[in-house]
């Protein structure tokens, strides 16, 4: 099951972190992955280890996002699976937010899936066939921390896009899905919301935080042939973190 050999799936953000997790399980059920991301170095090293493509995407460049999907569909003829992961979450305090602060987190976790998804699902509509997965977060629309505010905002609102194009593109074999991870224990975590990253896994009745790899497999169930009729989903990915009415349940 969830087999995606000759898949060809486009993965943004895949440089490192959970869209590295997403590249390595969609390569592991045989899809050619194709590795999108801002950073040349790091984007360049995981498509070599998972035996991909690399190519290097802005995603707040409409023309550059235009013009790499039209790359890949020369060269490989389809997209299959886009896994629309690239996002960033700055702690931001409200009273200390500027408009640039906002713009730029909008501009990148919004805007850029709006520029990626936009040419990558007009060809998914010619080939009557495509899976859209799209990387929110249990923040925001379930969950909130002081200065997540714009993050929230953007993660909620990328399942209202998700709504609405599953209804506009379901006639032509196209489905539309998200996933909702809890805390990830990747780099950026570490960086930009460190004490999530030491003690975080104190609050999830695992007791740890979730691998990349737990995200990447739930993009392959939703990127499967078994999944053809699921869209307009979401799945929270979070080692039960948002289930315990107040902390002192957790034992």
């Amino acid at each position: 099951m969830f087999d995606l050999t000759d898949n060809i799936a486009m993965v943004t953000g895949g440089a490192k972190g959970i869209g590295k997790g997403i590249a390595q399980t969609l390569t592991k059920a045989g899809a050619k992955v194709l590795v999108c991301d801002i950073d040349e170095d790091a984007g360049q090293q995981t498509a070599n280890e998972v035996n991909g493509e690399f190519f290097k995407l802005d995603v707040t460049d409409s023309e550059e996002a235009e013009q790499v999907v039209q790359r890949i569909l020369s060269q490989h003829g389809r997209i299959d699976i886009l896994a629309a992961n690239t996002g960033i979450y700055p702690e931001v305090m409200i009273e200390d937010m500027t408009e640039a602060d906002w713009d730029h987190i909008q501009n990148i976790n919004l805007k850029g899936l709006f520029f990626t998804a936009k040419p990558v699902l007009k060809a998914m509509k010619e080939q009557n066939y495509g899976r859209l997965v799209l990387i929110s977060s249990i923040t925001g629309d379930i969950t909130g921390y002081p200065g997540g505010s714009i993050y929230g905002a953007t993660k909620a609102a990328i399942l209202g896009y998700m709504r609405n194009a599953a209804v506009e593109y379901a006639q032509y074999g196209i489905t539309v899905n998200a996933i909702q991870p809890g805390m990830i224990g990747t780099e950026t975590l570490k960086k930009e919301l460190g004490v999530l990253y030491d003690k975080g896994a104190e609050a999830v009745p695992m007791k740890r935080l979730g691998e990349p790899e737990d995200i990447g497999a739930a993009v392959n169930f939703f990127s499967s042939k078994e999944a053809a009729y699921i869209t307009a989903q979401s799945l929270v990915v979070d080692g039960g973190q948002i289930l315990p009415e107040t902390p002192d349940v957790i034992q």
